[in-house]
Order: structure tokens, then sequence, then C-alpha cells
């Protein structure tokens, strides 16, 4: 039995596709199993013992002659595909792949997910609801013993707390103020490990000036080495963002910051068994206050 799983978005989806990656594996222990998904997710997940191999779909333009035919044949030869992904460039693989069992909303396919209220279930809920139409009943919670990396060199307290003051860079308006940030970090009650991206340094640099302790690994660390020190932490707070959505999914007390432009609803990190962070929310992130944000603290 061969199967190919779909899964592109941005870090936080593909956490929350954790449970669906897991249960699928369960379902199906002597298959091989193959990812199709983004470029920066390849190395570390395959790291998971969900999948045999990974493969970097590099989403070629459709007049692209060359890159449609390596697509072709990453689609191809499959028994069975889970598409996790469910867009529309993602169903369009369906005709691409030869019309294999498949699980999805493309037009026609075998196991499609034609529930109504689909585009208002929360992901975690909508993958469920998808592997359940194709005789996957349970999501248990996973096994992420994998994702580990060596940490050593960060020279972590053994109690810390992570902030993480970044989110998409082109939707400013998910960013609580970095200042606020800054009030914040020495009310935590432990030593502060700040997180993100390389382009998202200077988020930092506020919150190194009023708590020069603090461990600043923006964009130092690899996504095993992000994952191996968000897993570690007492508590997480941060912005609606790939690495809060690690810090759920690993079960670490968090507190998720979000404003009008998301909806937690929908796009809410969760923790392994499907319990919810808290959540705390304002229609502009600028006019949330840090004492509300420190009553929160877990």
């Amino acid at each position: 039995m061969r199967i190919l799983v779909i899964k592109h978005g941005a870090l936080g989806d593909i956490f929350l596709a954790f449970p669906a990656f897991s249960a699928i594996r369960a379902a199906w222990p002597d298959a091989t199993i193959s990812l199709l998904t983004a470029a920066p997710f390849a190395a570390f997940l395959g790291l998971s013992p969900w999948f045999d191999t990974v493969e970097v779909d590099a989403r070629p333009e459709w007049w692209r002659v060359a890159g449609l035919l390596k697509l072709r044949r990453q689609l191809r030869g499959f028994d069975l595909v889970y598409d996790l992904q469910t867009s529309g460039r993602s169903s369009r693989y369906f005709a691409l792949a030869g019309r294999p069992a498949w699980s999805g909303i493309a037009k026609g396919c075998s196991l499609p997910h034609a529930n109504p209220r689909r585009g208002t279930m929360h992901t975690r809920e909508r993958l469920a609801d998808q592997l359940g139409v194709a005789g996957i009943t349970a999501l248990p919670a996973p096994d992420l013993g994998w994702a580990e990396a060596d940490i050593s060199g960060f020279r972590l307290p053994e109690k810390f707390a992570v902030l993480v003051p970044g989110a998409a860079a082109h939707r400013p308006a998910k960013r609580w103020p970095e200042e606020k940030f800054a009030a914040l970090a020495p009310q935590m009650g432990v030593p502060v490990v700040v997180v993100g991206g390389a382009g998202e340094a200077e988020l930092a640099r506020p919150i190194r000036k009023v708590m020069p302790a603090a461990i600043d690994l923006m964009g130092k660390t690899s996504l095993a080495q992000l994952a191996a020190v968000v897993r570690r932490a007492a508590l997480a707070v941060g912005n609606d963002t790939g690495p809060m959505h690690m810090a759920a999914a690993f079960g670490v007390p968090s507190v998720v910051l979000f404003s009008e432009e998301s909806d937690p609803a929908l796009t809410a990190p969760r923790y392994p068994d499907g319990g919810w962070p808290k959540i705390l929310r304002a229609p502009h992130l600028s006019g949330l206050p840090v004492a509300q944000v420190v009553a929160a603290l877990p």
C-alpha cells in the first residue's frame, strides 16, 4: 500500500495537522507513506515516524512544463491520497495524480469531505471530520518525542518562559507591540527566552534593553532546535504565529494574543488532547493592556 499525504501551509497549520499525520500512520502501520510539503518543513518532518519519505512541492506555475512534469511524477503511483491542504491548488492535483482514491474536496474524488460546515470549523476538527469520512475515526494525542535537537550551545536555564513577539511580516496587526512584550518580560517570574525568525530580530531588542539577561534566539535555530527549546519552556506567551502552535502542541501552558486579523475559533493553537490555551483578544492588539496578559499567566 502506497499512501501520499499533502500538506503545505504555514508552520502553525503544520502543527495543527500533527494529530492527523499520527492518525494516518496508526491506521496504516505497514504502508509506505509519503508526504508532499513545502520546503521549509521537509527536513523537520523527515525526522518524524509518520512518513517514509518527504517530498518538496515546488508548486510550479501551471505553464511551466518541466515543473509540472516533476510534480506529476511526485503525485503518481499512490493507492490512496489524503489531501489535508484542501486548497484549490491541491485539489487540482487529483487529476494530475491520475485520479487515485482521494480524501479531500477535489471534484469527483472517492472520499469527499462534503460537510457544508467545513469552512466554519477549526482546523483540528475539520481534519478530524475529513479523516472520519475516510474511515479514520480517532485523532489521539501524537507522540512528539522525535522532535528533538542539540541545543546545549544555547545554555538555557533550567526553568524559563518563551516569548514570541513576531508574526507574519505582511500582517503587522497580528503583533502585540514589542514595547509591551518588553514591559511583560520582567513580570514573567522566570528567565525569558525570545524566539522567532531572523527577520524579526529587531523585536527582541526592547526586551533585551529592559531585561539584559533575556536569551535572544531570534533566527538562531533550525525548526528542530526551535521545537527542542519550546518544548522545555515552563510557559509561553506570544502572538498568533507558528512557535505558539509549537508550544501548545507540546502541552506548554500558553497565552496566545489575537487581534481582529484572525479568528481563534478557526485557527488557534491547540494542546495535544485538543484542549485550548488561554486566548486573549482585542480588536487592535495595541489596546491590549500588559496587566491583562500578566493576569492571564498560568
